[in-house]
This record gives C-alpha cells, structure tokens and sequence, in this order.
C-alpha cells in the first residue's frame, strides 16, 4: 500500500540529515589533520617527505570514494576489523578528504612568495616557526575559498555512504520515495535540505574572505 508524504516522512527525512552533517564534521576533522601532514610533507625541504605525500595524493586521487568505501567496510571485514558502518563510512571519507585538502592546502602554501620564506629565515626563524608566523597565516587567506568548495562536494558526496547501510540524507528520501512513490515532493525535499545546509557554507566563507582580504589591505 502506497502511503501518503506526510509530516513524518518530512521529518524522518530531516533527522537523517543529522548523519550528514556528522560524516561531514568527521571527515573533515580527520581528513585535515592528515591533509594538513599531506600539505607539509608536499612543501618539505626533504625530498622523500615530498615524494611520500605527493604519492597519497596520486592512489586516493586516483580511486573512486565508492571503492575507498568498500574498502574500508568490507576489506577491513575480512581483515579482522568489523567497523560499524558509520565508522567505515567515516574512515573513508577522511581519507578522501586528506588527499583533496592536503593538495588544496598545499597550493595555498606555494603561492606565498618565496621572498616570505627569505625574509623569515633571515630573522633566524626555525621552519616551525616560519610555518607558523608568517607562511601558514598567509596561505589561510589563499586557501579559504578552495576549501569551502571542497567541503560543499563533501556534503553532497556523503550520498555515497547508503551503500553500506547508513541511512543519510539521500538514502532516507529513497526509502521515502520507494514507501511513497512520490519523487516530486520527497527529492525535492532532499535537495531543499541539501541546500539549507551548503548555502550558508558559502555565505559564511565569501564573508571570511572578505574580511580576512580587507584585513591585509589594511
């Protein structure tokens, strides 16, 4: 029997959108911390560092997130490590997300002038320090809107993680859908609350770089 979209199939759907926002936090976290050791190790002095780094890039680049996913969830399975699939799905995406955000981060670094690393050396600056007073604060500012555009595709990419049973925002108006058999209403429903949570991202970062722009025109 074909049931009717009501108040609750909409809020079944919104509740779900809360292991969106969760996978998204996750990968995020881990994935730039690991992005963050990525983007360093790119930008080394140390030639072995940067072929290692620019080495993660390549294979995680160079893998669909679907296969990363059945890697994680399955592969992991069959190694002895039986992940909750939220914890799979969350491994996953943060190594997605390291290899993107360490390469994003990484051109912000190189575009700071070298004449920025010649001065700071000639203060006696260690690299931490040159890293972190003068280097990493300008390539912030370079960095903010790739990395917002990234993090938007990573809302949207979290769609994936249905596959092994995480029941998110995409998978949730399926399920609707296939209970309903009302496409109009329950995608577009989806897509209402897909775009409730990416447009104020946007918003929020075109205001970040305003400020931090007119920050240093100051």
């Amino acid at each position: 029997m074909i049931r009717q979209f009501t108040a609750s199939e909409f809020i079944f759907i919104l509740t779900s959108a809360r292991w969106t926002l969760l996978l998204t936090l996750l990968a995020l976290l881990l994935g730039g911390a690991l992005g963050f050791l990525v983007a360093i190790g790119r930008t080394s002095r140390y030639a072995s560092l940067r072929w290692l780094a620019g080495g993660w890039i390549t294979v995680v680049q160079g893998i669909p997130v679907l296969i990363l996913l059945f890697l994680s969830y399955y592969g992991l399975a069959l190694a002895g490590f039986d992940l909750p699939p939220i914890i799979a799905a969350s491994v996953s995406m943060a190594l997605y997300a390291s290899a993107y955000l360490g390469e994003i981060w990484r051109g912000a670094i190189q575009s700071v002038p070298w004449q920025q690393w010649e001065a700071s050396a000639a203060l006696a600056l260690s690299r931490a320090q040159q890293y972190r007073h003068v280097i990493l604060p300008q390539a912030f500012r370079i960095a903010v809107p790739p990395t917002v555009g990234f993090i938007v595709q990573l809302v949207k990419n979290t769609s994936i993680v249905s596959v092994v049973g995480v029941i998110e925002l995409a998978r949730a108006g399926n399920l609707v859908n296939n209970a309903t058999f009302s496409p109009f209403k329950v995608f577009g429903t989806v897509a209402a609350i897909y775009f409730a949570i990416c447009w104020p991202i946007s918003l929020l970062a075109r205001r970040l770089e305003r400020r931090l722009h007119a920050g240093r025109a100051n």
